[in-house]
């Protein structure tokens, strides 16, 4: 490196792994590093930190500043909000240097999930040796602190521009939580959006209706998660299960860990799905734990993570422990662009606690509350499915029925009760079932 620096550097939870390393890469190196945290694994708000970075960097407290969350992107538009700052993702080392040599950026956003410690230390190290001096670069450089005339506030936006606008801010957001919604929503309604809009708002929420998968008997496949969980599970198998769920045109395989980066290698390209447990069966490991498995399962090339809750923990009435269970989960799934799953084991609780479970997991903002591992006393069943679906279908969740589906007439209950997804291992039974069903009726 050609010189010493000061640097600020600063992480999530999704991060902080990545930001030890890269901490101790620059002091070795001879830089003069403040950490401005997280100082541990557990979940934190990235823009907090993001943004003392990028403070420190525009009052002159370090020359540059690092930011490392689970994508990158967040903490970039954080650090970009503060006058003065630069800040520019890089997942590849030309990124990484053009982003100095064209842009003469001063915070530099890594993704804990995008790259491994040995491309992130090359990362560090070419942004931080290149230089922008050609004058036409630091001419366009200039012009980014110019000032921008402030538009008007009566935006000219029609109701098709309101519609996408809402339609787009649904697919990144996903579910919301919170109070029931009534009355038009800003979907419904684009004069209120608009009008909001107007306001000074920069996002708007519109909690839509889980959609289901598609008709049955005909789409039935499609609700469905091919599953083979159990320990003495060979590579052969796994490797049968994915070509059956590629025939058949199954929502996913639902596999332990060990075989994600088999299945997402077999399915890649496809419309199946890479799905995988974490804390499975008993729910009874560290938040901590639980989050790192997510993570790992993510980077493999899993989708979906079916997660156990501490089942232990709510029977206690210890909330606040389940909460921040779920969400340790929740959050690298949202980091990783994954589905979440909160799997309850329904045959351990009663209904309250059902009720409670569901609950938690709405505002930990899962996708999904599942009823069992498989692995228990008992699986899913009609009442209990359509319990959780009660209590998180009108903030936009979808339910999965797991445990004990051998039969059309199993699914299809299961289906009518509220649930948008199955897990199974007598998958194609079930599908063949349907199709018997339909060509009779």
């Amino acid at each position: 490196m050609k010189h010493t620096q000061r640097i600020a550097i600063g992480a999530d939870h999704g991060g902080y792994e990545l930001k030890t390393v890269i901490a101790a890469h620059l002091s070795k190196a001879g830089h003069q590093v403040e950490d401005f945290g997280t100082s541990s694994r557990e979940a934190v708000d990235y823009p907090v930190f993001a943004r003392a970075v990028a403070d420190a960097v525009a009052q002159g407290r370090a020359d540059v500043g690092i930011m490392i969350d689970g994508a990158g992107i967040g903490s970039c538009m954080v650090a970009n909000k503060t006058p003065g700052v630069r800040a520019a993702v890089a997942n590849n080392l030309l990124t990484a240097r053009h982003s100095r040599e064209h842009n003469d950026a001063n915070v530099l956003a890594l993704g804990a999930g995008k790259v491994g410690t040995g491309l992130a230390e090359q990362l560090v190290d070419v942004w931080l040796e290149t230089e922008c001096t050609e004058p036409r670069h630091l001419k366009r450089v200039a012009m980014f602190s110019e000032q921008i005339t402030e538009p008007s506030a009566d935006l000219p936006l029609t109701d098709q521009d309101i519609e996408r606008v809402v339609t787009r801010l649904q697919d990144i957001i996903g579910p919301m939580t919170g109070a029931e919604p009534s009355g038009e929503s800003v979907g419904d309604n684009p004069e209120a959006a608009r009008e909001f809009v107007r306001l000074g708002a920069t996002g708007l929420t519109s909690v839509a209706p889980a959609e289901k998968p598609g008709n049955i008997p005909g789409d039935l496949a499609r609700y469905i998660d091919h599953t083979i969980l159990k320990p003495n599970a060979t590579e052969e198998q796994v490797r049968k299960l994915c070509a059956e769920a590629l025939e058949f045109n199954f929502r996913s395989v639902c596999v332990n860990p060990t075989w994600v980066p088999l299945a997402a290698k077999l399915l890649r390209d496809s419309e199946v799905l890479t799905c995988t447990v974490v804390g499975f069966p008993l729910g009874a490991n560290e938040s901590a734990i639980k989050a790192m498995e997510a993570r790992r399962a993510i980077r493999n090339g899993a989708r979906e993570i079916d997660m156990v809750i501490n089942i232990g923990a709510l029977k206690s009435g210890n909330d606040e422990l389940v909460l921040r269970d779920i969400r340790a989960v929740v959050e690298e799934c949202v980091d990783g662009n994954a589905v979440s799953k909160v799997i309850l084991e329904t045959a351990l609780l009663s209904d309250e606690e059902k009720r409670r479970a569901s609950e938690l997991a709405k505002t930990a903002r899962a996708h999904f509350v599942k009823t069992s591992t498989g692995f228990s006393t008992g699986g899913a069943t009609v009442s209990d499915v359509a319990l959780m679906a009660e209590v998180v279908r009108g903030a936009g969740m979808e339910v999965k029925a797991s445990g004990g589906i051998s039969s059309y007439s199993d699914a299809k209950a299961m289906i009518e009760a509220g649930a948008t997804r199955l897990g199974a291992s007598a998958s194609i039974g079930i599908v063949q079932e349907a199709k018997s069903t339909s060509f009779s009726a």
